[in-house]
């Protein structure tokens, strides 16, 4: 299979996955996976599709959060993530790696906020326990049915 078939066939799956798993590192070398919100799902978050529209190059993601969890200080800690989506059921996945930026630009924050996450962040989108990660990553892995592939990205050095 092609490359460019198989970057298809992930945007797609990003475009679909139920969640996205969000990997951190704690201090003492440990990975930490949990599910976030998959931003990129074009059902559950149609007003954001717009946001990724120029970024199938890329595979730009965005991941909401409180400033006050666990993740977010091993983020600083240690910079290192990967997000990885699957449909286990149709034997797909993709995993992407590479070192997340803290988004302070408001209007992104804005439009990325979702009615709703009130419950998350009381505040509203100027709360200060509401952080927005953004990932250019620098690689992909993954599986498609029964055929493994591996691609790097423009973030790569």
């Amino acid at each position: 299979m092609k490359e460019t078939e198989i970057k298809q066939l992930c945007l797609e799956l990003m475009e679909s996955a139920e969640n996205v798993y969000l990997a951190t590192v704690d201090k003492g070398g440990f990975p930490y996976v949990r599910s976030v919100f998959n931003l990129r799902n074009t059902k559950k978050f149609p007003t954001l599709t717009r946001l990724f529209s120029k970024h199938n190059d890329d595979f730009l993601v965005y991941l909401s959060t409180n400033t006050s969890s666990k993740k977010v200080s091993q983020i600083k800690e240690n910079p290192f993530i990967s997000v990885y989506y699957c449909i286990p059921e149709k034997f797909r996945s993709l995993m992407l790696a590479g070192h997340p930026e803290f988004v302070d630009d408001i209007e992104i924050k804005k439009t990325i906020w979702q009615n709703g996450w009130e419950i998350y962040f009381p505040k509203g989108v100027k709360d200060p326990d509401y952080t927005v990660l953004r990932l250019l990553p620098q690689f992909a892995r993954g599986w498609y049915e029964n055929f493994a592939y591996e691609f790097k990205l423009r973030g790569s050095k």
